[in-house]
Order: C-alpha cells, then sequence, then structure tokens
C-alpha cells in the first residue's frame, strides 16, 4: 500500500543559499521556511505564525526581504536566498553589532527576522526617516522589547553603515 509521501511527486530542485548551490529533490508545494529548516538544519529562520503576518521566516530572496512561510519551492527555484546564518560571515554585520550593543531583542525568536528587514532597509535607504523604518518593520512583530530598543539598534546601524562608507576623507565614498 502506498503512503501519502509516495504519492507526493518528487522533483529536483536547485538554488543558491548563503552562497553555495544547493540540490535537492523535493515536492515543488513544499515551503522555503521548511526545506530551510527540515532539510537543511538552517534553524535561524524561525517558524511562528506560518501565513506571513510575523516576520520570524524573512529571508532575502534575490536581495529582496520575503516571508519563507509564503513562497513555495517552485518559486525559489534558481533563486539566490540568504538566510540570517548568511548574514556576517567574516564577524557580526553592522546590524547584528548594532542589536547587540542597543539591547534590540530580549527572547531573541523575532531577532533574525527583524536583522533580515533592517539590513534589506539600509540597503536601499541607509539613513532612513522614521516612517521608512516604520514601514520596513511593520511585517514583524516583536512582543517582548515594545520595539524602542528595536528602533534604536536601526538608528546606530545606519550611523555604523553610513560611516563605513565615508572614504578617507570623510566624503561618501563614490564605489558605493
Amino acid at each position: 500500500m502506498k503512503t501519502e509521501k509516495d504519492r507526493i511527486q518528487l522533483k529536483p530542485w536547485t538554488c543558491e543559499i548563503n552562497g553555495g548551490r544547493v540540490s535537492l529533490n523535493i515536492s515543488p508545494s513544499r515551503r522555503l521556511l521548511d526545506i530551510l529548516r527540515d532539510d537543511l538544519g538552517m534553524t535561524g529562520t524561525k517558524r511562528s505564525c506560518d501565513i506571513g503576518r510575523c516576520g520570524a521566516c524573512m529571508v532575502h530572496m534575490d536581495g529582496v526581504p520575503v516571508n519563507s512561510c509564503l513562497v513555495p519551492a517552485y518559486q525559489a527555484e534558481g533563486r539566490s536566498i540568504t538566510t540570517i546564518e548568511g548574514i556576517g560571515r567574516d564577524g557580526l554585520h553592522p546590524v547584528q553589532q548594532a542589536f547587540l550593543e542597543e539591547g534590540g531583542f530580549q527572547c531573541g525568536y523575532c531577532t533574525p527576522g527583524m536583522i533580515m528587514t533592517v539590513i534589506a532597509l539600509l540597503d536601499e535607504h541607509p539613513d532612513p526617516e522614521p516612517e521608512q523604518v516604520e514601514e520596513a518593520l511593520s511585517g514583524n512583530l516583536c512582543r517582548c522589547t515594545g520595539y524602542a530598543a528595536i528602533l534604536r539598534s536601526v538608528r546606530r546601524a545606519s550611523e555604523r553603515i553610513i560611516w563605513e562608507r565615508r572614504g578617507p576623507g570623510g566624503k561618501e565614498d563614490a564605489r558605493i
């Protein structure tokens, strides 16, 4: 007798995750979140609401933040995925450092998703207006901090990124 698992059509699936090529045989309808956590052991991407409302499962797909709980495998096929494990491989990313320094976490469950969202925001807007920060974080829920420490973390990360981009003469580096 065939089981449910036997009836599911497995297909070759390939994408780039954190700079490395990954190839698996999976059902195209599986969620990216499940592939990352269950198949690849990347548990930094958190499972929480499963409906795209909390931001705990945030990853970057081709540089754009997405809720991995809403991405079926077939939509991630051939794409470049970055998870929290792929951030700061050569030391802490400025956003990670700012969250540590400003206490932008308490239980830590939402922190990976917050960091992924803030990195995407600061990549696009290195010196964001408060409204831009609020809009970017509107899809990330935290039940512990009350957001004050998270907002301080964003400001500190912004300042650090701007400072790092300044060239030796103190002006914005034209290469960026």
